[in-house]
């Protein structure tokens, strides 16, 4: 199965096409005002038309209710909702109903401890991604830059497919694949210049780092 490479948290036309003529798979859209890289529903219309499904949209949430994902439904037209907060097993199982569209629910990991909720994610989730746990007093859940212990995925057995972010750049994404197993990796912070500031050679160059660990696993 082909390595996925997702770039989250895009928010210009130049950006976005960068990443769409490097290659990513998926395209990640954030509609969170506290985070630096929130999208207005009239961004992200603009933003989704010119994705032309040259890659997967995703719309990140963090415990929207429904009146917001139904904004984003109608301006993004997502192909993925990304639950990046404290839904319960319970609220992805309505979301899927409601909205029709996959579901990838974002797992925070510090300890070991923090797994014990695959089990009922997994059974709803088309999608799990592990991303570090955000210190107690962070005003957001992910995007902070900063990795977890990849050992603690070594010998996951999940049967869903999972991707890996948290402090993911170009230098060490070759390592989190080779320890984690995973099937795609996810970057926001990692390819910036600055809070919510994407640099362009940093997406190409991510992409690149990514794609090359996949080269070398069919030599």
């Amino acid at each position: 199965m082909s390595l996925l490479v997702k770039i989250c948290g895009l928010s210009t036309p130049e950006t976005l096409e960068t990443a769409l003529e490097a290659g990513a798979d998926m395209v990640g859209f954030v509609f969170f005002p506290p985070s630096p890289r929130h999208l207005s529903l009239e961004a992200g219309r603009d933003l989704g038309r010119q994705v032309k499904r040259r890659a997967l949209k995703v719309a990140l949430t963090v415990d929207a209710d429904d009146a917001t994902l139904d904004n984003i439904m109608d301006a993004l037209a997502p192909d993925i909702l990304q639950l990046h907060g404290k839904e319960s097993v319970a609220r992805l199982r309505d979301i899927k109903q409601r909205f029709g569209r996959p579901v990838m629910k974002a797992v925070p990991v510090a300890t070991s401890v923090d797994l014990a909720v695959l089990p009922g994610y997994a059974a709803i989730a088309d999608r799990i991604l592990f991303d570090a746990r955000a210190p107690k007093d962070a005003t957001r859940p992910g995007g902070l830059g900063e990795p977890f212990d990849w050992h603690l995925l070594e010998n996951l057995d999940l049967n869903v497919p999972y991707m890996v972010s948290g402090g993911l750049d170009a230098d060490n994404v070759a390592e989190a694949l080779r320890v984690t197993g995973a099937g795609g990796v996810d970057v926001s912070s990692g390819v910036e210049s600055a809070p919510g500031v994407k640099d362009s050679e940093m997406i190409k160059a991510f992409i690149r780092a990514a794609r090359a660990t996949q080269e070398l696993s069919v030599r």
